[in-house]
């Protein structure tokens, strides 16, 4: 499994909000729930390599579509 990077997030409360109702809705924690949108939002503008595209380790669903 990669290695995953901590990183701090500063959010809007009521982005903060909205991305955990999301996050709960979907299963997933709000951690995974920000990297699949991320992930999402970087294989639709092509900015991330296809050996990058698949999620590896994390509390997800298993697929990438909501």
């Amino acid at each position: 499994m990669a290695q995953k990077k901590p990183f701090l997030l500063r959010l809007d409360p009521a982005i903060h909000e909205a991305m955990q109702r999301w996050a709960d809705g979907e299963l997933r924690s709000l951690n995974s729930q920000i990297e699949f949108v991320l992930r999402k939002a970087l294989k639709e503008s092509g900015r991330l390599k296809s050996a990058e595209n698949s999620p590896e380790g994390g509390s997800h669903r298993g697929t990438d579509e909501g």
